[in-house]
């Protein structure tokens, strides 16, 4: 079983030609309503991919909470430990320009009161993963991957949005996915140069972890206990990139939670997150296992 603990958010989506200057209003086209949330699109993503999920978050009482929670209730996440909390839902703003590239602005609400005291009654042991990420308190974050590591689980960061962390945290963790621009930071701040593979390696080796960075179309690399995997990336024509990143990651932790090998696991992963950027917003996006699969099998032909 998987256990994500995170936030949960409404995406409020625009597309642009471009994203506008300082100061300047531009048109956008209509803008789209969606559920989204790195915690809440982590999980879903891993359980269309055929793993057991449980989901930990938190919504408000406003008339957002049902529609964030909607396509996680539908394909079967575990939303029981799921609170409301009096208040708003946690809200992104998204801005989404012409080569599907965006930008994101984040409200919280909700999500400042996810805590890690529901993961008490959690049954997960050895065998069984926890991703986190960057997106609610840092402290519940914490407290969560104790609770974790006391059970045996393997333990997954997703240092998402990239956020100064202490070392007690990284302590904690297992594997740390990033991608480039959250790679780059994290090697300034530990003191790294170099190129991608260069900073991952070393990282892995003074983090004393797994590293795994996500690079755009160019695919990704992962150095795992001893072990190294990369794959190229798939090209597509992106729509809207705003869910790569979490198909990726929960692509990639249902592999690795169920026996698969570390190549398969990134490659995997890479596929899902090619699939995301085909179709606008983010949890409506990611991609099942079936057609994971058929898109490996049609780049086998190629």
């Amino acid at each position: 079983m998987i256990v994500v603990f995170g936030s949960v958010n409404i995406d409020l989506v625009s597309k642009v030609e471009r994203f506008p200057h300082p100061g300047e209003t531009i048109a956008g086209a209509d803008h789209v309503v969606a559920a989204g949330g790195k915690g809440a699109n982590q999980a879903l993503a891993a359980r269309r991919m055929g793993a057991e999920v449980a989901f930990i978050g938190a919504v408000g009482t406003d008339s957002f909470a049902d529609l964030a929670l909607a396509h996680l209730h539908a394909d079967g996440v575990h939303l029981d430990r799921v609170v409301t909390v009096d208040g708003v839902s946690g809200t992104a703003f998204i801005t989404v320009d012409a080569a599907g590239e965006n930008q994101i602005v984040l409200s919280p609400g909700a999500n400042a009161h996810v805590r890690a005291s529901a993961l008490e009654d959690v049954v997960a042991g050895p065998g069984d993963s926890l991703i986190v990420q960057g997106e609610v308190s840092m402290t519940e974050t914490e407290k969560a991957l104790v609770w974790a590591k006391g059970r045996g689980l393997t333990r997954i960061f997703n240092l998402a949005p990239a956020r100064p962390v202490s070392a007690r945290l990284l302590s904690l963790v297992d594997i740390l996915i990033v991608n480039e621009e959250e790679l780059r930071q994290v090697a300034q701040r530990s003191g790294v140069h170099g190129g991608a593979s260069d900073v991952v390696e070393t990282l892995a080796a003074d983090l004393g972890l797994g590293v795994v960075v996500t690079l755009g179309a160019q695919g990704a690399m992962a150095q795992v206990e001893g072990q190294a995997a990369r794959c190229p990336g798939f090209p597509v024509d992106p729509v809207d990139t705003t869910g790569a990143g979490d198909a990726f990651v929960g692509a990639f932790v249902a592999a690795l939670d169920a026996g698969l090998r570390l190549e398969i696991a990134v490659r995997q992963g890479c596929a899902a997150g090619a699939l995301a950027c085909l179709k606008q917003g983010a949890q409506p996006s990611l991609p099942t296992r079936a057609a994971v699969d058929a898109f490996l099998d049609k780049q086998e032909l190629v």
